[in-house]
């Protein structure tokens, strides 16, 4: 067996000794030999199904990283888990189930880890939810585990053009306008999604998947190149030895994600123009770490990093283009050179971040990613506000916005679909501030994205000219004057529930704040008379859902984490 001493492993409990005769049974019965169960045993999870393009080269790649893990002296156990996609789910009830799947994703991977006593865990995710989720099961379990990201879709090409599912949904709105036949709707369709992959600019997948690079759980340049392309099997190879290689030294993911890589982490999101999701993502991996790094703790980050990467839906290109450009590890070499990353980091690769930058250099000679000292803005994409209308705060991405302040008044809807068939009959006015609560982790329950809404809204040519609030999410792929994450919910009785039409909000993204035109008393006395709504849901797994989720500021956590954890599952 060599290297490893199986006796101090969980595995042990699953594979040594004489009474443990009937459970090698069941190994040998699956063709691995004597030798094969005195080895490590390594989970590899992929979110692999048939929901989306973002999970379906998930498997191949599971494939090398088996390779991996057994040509260093381990034995592979491939699992697979869920994934709800975000781009299907999108503007209807299914949307309820996005959020959760994080939760069963990360919860299920523990399971099975727990159930079948795994040493150590390399993860493999496409689509939005899964990276995040993937990244919290690391942590909770802290056996060493490596995370590496399915990879983006190319772009389709429509009239010479890039294209992404993000203008398939703007052109809906630009169908419902009448700017778009429906023969043009159909043509772009067809074309917008030409392999496999996650979504192609800066939405929530390709954030996270910047984030596993810049928190330490990824190989460096594993983020960056296309799904269709077989040069990611290298990278999936490469991550079966570097888990071996983890658990030789010890190295697990408490030692990797820390106070100072949840920073890098917030850095990169705001450099790349990055996905409001991340300030709900991040707060819930350190909850897992049992510390506090809430949204306004995000915010902060996002706030003093420049804005670096031009990429869409604020800006022009995909991920591909990053890739090509320089890929992640150049962007975190030039924001290092700024002195905005921590540099004293560890790891998957066993060394500091700055170790790994050691011999990166920046090159001039691409437009995807600029200096940290010749920015595209010198602050963030991505802002925290708060205010009387969000004492627990709320975000807004204002990469490529062009005003950075909006007053209107409000137009309340009680879900999404009531707000996206007012947009749709065109029920709505330049400089109204459009509500959409009851929304939030427990109102929803599950706290629905707006892209459809966002989407059509663009598409009639209305983006800038309304703002949008609410308790729910936005897409990484939204645009526009977007207010996120607002808190406390309206199904907890916040200030979102008790706005009226006709309200007058302010909104300043330059200072951070978010008010409505009411005094104390107006709205205690308002309060007085709220009743809430009843749930949607009085059963299944939304319900339970429901039952336990924490604020969005926290990150909609389902559990206490570290801070109430009796034992490590990596020691038992």
């Amino acid at each position: 067996m060599g290297k490893f001493n199986k006796k101090k492993l969980p595995s042990r409990h699953t594979s040594l000794g004489a009474d443990r005769a009937p459970h090698r049974s069941f190994y040998y019965a699956m063709g691995e030999t004597e030798k094969d169960v005195a080895k490590p045993f390594v989970g590899v999870v992929s979110t692999w199904n048939e929901a989306a393009p973002c999970n379906i080269a998930l498997m191949r790649q599971a494939q090398s990283v088996k390779k991996g893990v057994r040509a260093s002296g381990g034995t592979p156990r491939e699992f697979c888990t869920i994934t709800v996609t975000d781009g299907i789910a999108m503007g209807h009830e299914g949307m309820k189930s996005s959020l959760v799947s994080r939760e069963i994703i990360a919860d299920s991977t523990e399971l099975t880890v727990r159930g079948h006593c795994y040493d150590a865990l390399v993860g493999i995710a496409g689509c939005d939810k899964s990276l995040p989720a993937l990244m919290m099961a690391m942590v909770r379990l802290n056996v060493p585990s490596v995370f590496i990201y399915g990879g983006s879709i190319l772009p389709g090409q429509y009239k010479g053009k890039d294209v992404t599912v993000v203008d398939v949904f703007e052109a809906v709105g630009k169908h419902s306008a009448g700017k778009m036949s429906a023969k043009e709707l159909r043509k772009l369709e067809l074309v917008a999604c030409p392999s496999a992959g996650a979504c192609g600019g800066q939405f929530t997948a390709n954030t996270m998947a910047c984030v596993s690079e810049a928190i330490g759980l990824a190989l460096p340049y594993s983020a960056g190149t296309p799904a269709p392309y077989e040069e990611r099997d290298k990278y999936a190879l490469l991550s079966g030895k570097t888990v071996m290689n983890l658990l030789q030294k010890n190295i697990r993911p408490r030692d990797i994600v820390t106070k100072k890589s949840l920073e890098n982490a917030a850095t990169i999101v705001a450099a790349t123009g990055g996905s409001t999701n991340a300030a709900l993502h991040l707060p819930a991996l350190a909850n897992e770490i049992g510390i506090k790094f809430d949204l306004m703790d995000v915010a902060k980050i996002f706030k003093k990093t420049p804005y670096l990467a031009d990429l869409k839906p604020g800006g022009k290109y995909v991920a591909k283009d990053m890739w090509l450009a320089g890929g992640v590890p150049m962007l975190l070499k030039t924001l290092y050179n700024g002195g905005f990353i921590h540099g004293d980091c560890m790891t998957v690769t066993g060394k500091t971040m700055k170790q790994n930058l050691k011999n990166i250099k920046f090159n001039s000679n691409q437009k995807v990613l600029r200096a940290y000292d010749n920015p595209l803005s010198p602050d963030g994409g991505v802002v925290g506000l708060k205010g009387n209308l969000a004492p627990d705060g709320g975000i807004v991405k204002i990469a490529g916005l062009k005003k950075l302040q909006f007053t209107g008044k409000a137009r309340c809807f009680d879900n999404e679909e009531a707000a996206m068939a007012a947009v749709q009959n065109k029920k709505y006015k330049e400089g109204d501030v459009i509500i959409i609560r009851y929304e939030g982790p427990v109102g929803g329950p599950g706290m629905r994205e707006m892209l459809s809404t966002t989407g059509a809204i663009y598409g009639q040519g209305m983006g800038e000219k309304v703002a949008l609030i609410t308790d729910g999410r936005f897409s990484g792929a939204t645009r526009g004057f977007c207010v996120g994450h607002v808190g406390p919910e309206a199904a907890l009785g916040g200030p979102l529930a008790l706005l009226r039409n006709g309200d007058i909000i302010d909104i300043d993204a330059k200072k951070g704040t978010i008010n409505v035109r009411l005094t104390k008393l107006q709205l205690a006395a308002r309060r007085k008379k709220w009743k809430p709504k009843k749930s949607s849901f009085g059963s299944g797994t939304i319900w339970k859902y429901a039952q336990t989720v924490g604020p969005a500021y926290l990150g909609a956590p389902t559990h206490p984490g570290k801070r109430k954890e009796v034992k490590v599952y990596a020691d038992i």
